[in-house]
């Protein structure tokens, strides 16, 4: 099981809440590109708590040099996987000709990988889409998996769906494409010795248990993002572990703690952390009245510990 990267969203302090919820789920930073990395400021990007692990940072580029300098970084900093991105459909990703794109050229792909592997002791493994644009071709896929394989890629993680480049923006191309968790599931019947795990629009532990009688992982993005406490049972319906005992509300003080150790350290405010645990509450009676003052910038020159005061849902009078 793990958290998909999502850009904007997968940020450190995202991850660090996500851990709090999961011991066991694998966590991903946003995609990086490589220019970030080489001309850009490391820290910021590569930064992360300790806490976090186990942890991937994905990245975004089609340069094999480029990618192996960034893989030994990874390295460098303590990252437990590097994942190379090729199945963000959007134009400026293109531009970079990196991406989905980079399905086209599977031999590229594995040049990217094999320098990746050359240069770091570190698992490189792939995010990618099961098509380009319109055409439905098993083999094109198939074929993709096999290349990147040959190179010692051994971990694929596939959304099931097509990247279509042009006519859509990245949020309807997450959307629009047919799902085909079919292909997926074929891919592992093909490669048995890869590892083989699905992404894209599956949400409740029925859906996973499904997936995973045929592939051998799930990814899971925005269900994880908006219902973050569904991950506080993954240990257990997933990995067998004991249920966790943590309440919603250990997990908001948690959380503070944080913000705090976070506004010391660094000058972080709380504002910029808080923005990842609003689902949190999703479904209980009062949740909007939560997330509401949560994200109210009127509060933001209050402390931290104090807007949680202001949050608490007080539970409603018992009828006599």
């Amino acid at each position: 099981m793990s958290v998909a990267p999502m850009l904007d969203w997968t940020d450190r302090h995202c991850r660090y809440f996500h851990r709090l919820l999961s011991r066991r789920a694998l966590l991903y930073t946003e995609m990086v590109t490589t220019g970030a990395l080489l001309h850009g400021d490391v820290p910021r990007h590569l930064r992360f708590d300790a806490a976090e692990h186990p942890l991937a940072l994905q990245l975004g580029g089609s340069e094999p040099q480029d990618l192996a300098r960034c893989a030994r970084l990874a390295q460098d900093w303590g990252y437990d996987e590097v994942n190379l991105n090729c199945g963000c459909p959007s134009e400026r990703v293109q531009r970079g000709a990196f991406g989905a794109c980079l399905m086209h050229e599977p031999r590229l792909v594995a040049d990217c990988v094999k320098a990746m592997v050359d240069a770091a002791a570190l698992p490189v493994t792939v995010k990618h889409r099961i098509g380009i644009d319109r055409t439905e071709d098993y083999a094109f896929v198939r074929d993709f998996v096999g290349t990147v394989a040959d190179a010692g890629c051994r971990v694929f993680i596939v959304h099931a769906r097509n990247a279509w480049l042009k006519g859509l923006s990245p949020k309807e191309n997450r959307e629009i494409p047919p799902l085909r968790y079919d292909v997926v599931a074929r891919l592992k019947q093909d490669f048995p010795q890869l590892t083989i795990a699905i992404n894209g629009g599956l949400a409740g532990d029925a859906a996973v248990h499904e997936q995973l009688a045929l592939v051998d992982g799930v990814m899971v993005g925005r269900e994880a993002y908006h219902n973050p406490w569904w991950l506080a049972r993954w240990d257990e319906q997933f990995f067998g572990a004991q249920p966790s005992a943590l309440t919603r509300e250990q997990a908001e003080e948690l959380l503070v703690d944080y913000m705090e150790r976070q506004a010391a350290a660094y000058g972080t405010h709380w504002y910029a952390i808080a923005r990842h645990m609003l689902g949190l509450r999703a479904g209980l009676p009062g949740a909007r009245r939560w997330r509401q003052v949560w994200s109210d910038h009127r509060l933001k020159h209050l402390p931290a510990r104090e807007v949680m005061a202001l949050a608490r849902i007080r539970p409603e009078p018992v009828a006599a």
